[in-house]
């Protein structure tokens, strides 16, 4: 399974896989990363699903990836593309992994130990999240980082439709769903033009 998710990667983003693999699955043992029993589906189940988006990002963006967790999907992301990724995690011990994990890959991230809603960060290209939070709270967590221009990948399941309708109540977005290479029941939202409902503007046409 490793070296079918790593066919289509090169070489120096394949040796970071693999050394920060090794390291999770030691770290894992004394914090809790990746659940025990999803450690044998660790390069199906979490590497590959955050390895996905990398062709999403545009070259040289700036990111921020909201509950990086274990790191993903945005230490992924930042060991396969050459975006400036910011990782928000408020667990101290998981923000430790992350910055060690990021030394050891041998790629350059900002580590925020906070929550998201206190993390201080200038606008950004694109903002990430896997497995979070339900889509109108992960709107109003990111809409504070985009820039004008900005989009998010958002990784979700099958309730993917449902959160959407949620998410209309509030917020206006182009959407485009991108079926997801590793779970049949799930999609990449890739929204962007986000804005909230009271912001609307009729005469604009938006």
């Amino acid at each position: 399974m490793e070296g079918d998710i790593l066919a289509g990667v090169s070489r120096e983003t394949r040796d970071r896989l693999v050394a920060y693999a090794d390291l999770l699955t030691r770290w894992n043992a004394r914090i809790n990363l990746v659940s025990p029993r999803d450690l044998v589906h660790l390069w199906s189940r979490h590497i590959a699903d955050s390895l996905q988006l990398a062709s999403r990002i545009p070259s040289g963006a700036r990111l921020v990836d909201m509950g990086s967790g274990g790191g993903f999907p945005g230490l992924v992301i930042a060991m396969a593309t050459d975006a400036q990724v910011t990782l928000i995690e408020s667990d101290q011990r998981k923000a430790a992994f992350l910055r060690e994990a990021s030394r050891v890959a041998g790629v350059r991230t900002r580590v925020i130990a906070t929550r998201i809603e206190a993390a201080d960060v200038a606008p950004v290209d694109v903002v990430t999240a896997r497995a979070l939070a339900p889509l109108p709270q992960l709107l109003q967590w990111s809409a504070r980082f985009l820039n004008s221009e900005g989009f998010c990948l958002f990784l979700k399941g099958k309730n993917a439709d449902e959160e959407l309708k949620a998410a209309n109540a509030d917020w206006r977005m182009a959407v485009t769903r991108i079926p997801s290479r590793t779970d049949a029941d799930g999609v990449i939202l890739e929204l962007s033009d986000i804005r909230r409902v009271t912001d609307h503007n009729p005469a604009s046409g938006r």
